[in-house]
């Protein structure tokens, strides 16, 4: 696996962005190109990740060879393979160059009926290969505003993880992604990303243990922009970011890269 920085208590420090179903063949891989000129001289690879559609994964590999950058994807199936017609297995994702694959997100949760019971199966399948997983918690702004959001990371937490072997656990990342927040330009204050990420850590170790829940990483990601990421990463339990929007602009995802890593980027 890709050694990455280190944050408080040794964690790991990312920067994922998330390109969802934007760019083309020429965009995807200039900009993968522009990413990886940005951090190169980033020490070690993997501090810095980007997740293109699943067509520009082999463009976007090509683009970031020799780079610090990793690449991951979006989403993958709960088989290694079979007669699964349109879906992509976390095998043929390992394959093409992936270290990483961001499941659980909000959009498949809340706008494609993606269960907790079917993204646990993805889970257990993608950690299989080797690949590192962004597993994604967030409420609703209803379920905010009636204070139920620990209830909600808690109920995420165990269906997500269910049949987890503990010797994956090293294998996740998580990012707590409040659902009011992704793509409406507001974003949780600091504050609250704070109490979200600090909840699901205790939670970890109710599950996993001390040891594992400390070096544990943890991202923010709702409306990350280079106006916001300083304060909302200089909070102990924010280890980074899962940017959408704001990754799809080489200058202001690096922008956003520099204020997780300030001593690792030029």
């Amino acid at each position: 696996m890709s050694t990455i920085h280190s944050a408080a208590g040794g964690r790991k420090k990312l920067v994922a962005g998330n390109w969802k179903m934007f760019t083309t063949p020429q965009s995807a891989a200039e900009l993968a190109r522009a990413v990886a000129h940005g951090v190169a001289g980033t020490a070690g690879r993997g501090g810095v990740l980007v997740c293109p559609p699943f067509p520009f994964l082999g463009l976007v590999a090509a683009a970031l060879e020799r780079s610090p950058v990793a690449l991951g994807a979006q989403n993958c199936f709960h088989e290694l393979e079979g007669a699964f017609t349109g879906e992509v297995s976390p095998r043929m994702l390992r394959d093409m160059g992936c270290d990483y694959v961001i499941l659980g997100h909000s959009e498949r949760r809340h706008k494609l009926g993606e269960t907790d019971e079917l993204i646990s199966r993805k889970v257990r399948c993608a950690v299989e290969v080797g690949l590192r997983v962004i597993l994604c918690f967030g409420e609703t702004l209803p379920e905010r505003e009636a204070n139920k959001t620990e209830q909600v990371l808690d109920r995420q937490f165990s269906g997500s993880l269910a049949g987890l072997p503990p010797d994956k656990v090293p294998q996740l990342v998580f990012a707590y992604e409040p659902v009011w927040a992704i793509g409406t330009g507001r974003h949780a204050t600091p504050e609250q990303a704070e109490q979200a990420h600090a909840f699901l850590r205790r939670r970890a170790a109710a599950a996993f243990g001390d040891v594992a829940a400390r070096a544990l990483t943890i991202l923010y990601g709702g409306s990350v922009n280079p106006g916001n990421a300083a304060s909302l990463f200089a909070e102990p339990e924010v280890d980074g970011g899962l940017i959408g929007g704001a990754s799809l602009k080489a200058n202001d995802f690096l922008d956003i890269v520099k204020a997780a890593l300030p001593t690792s980027t030029p």
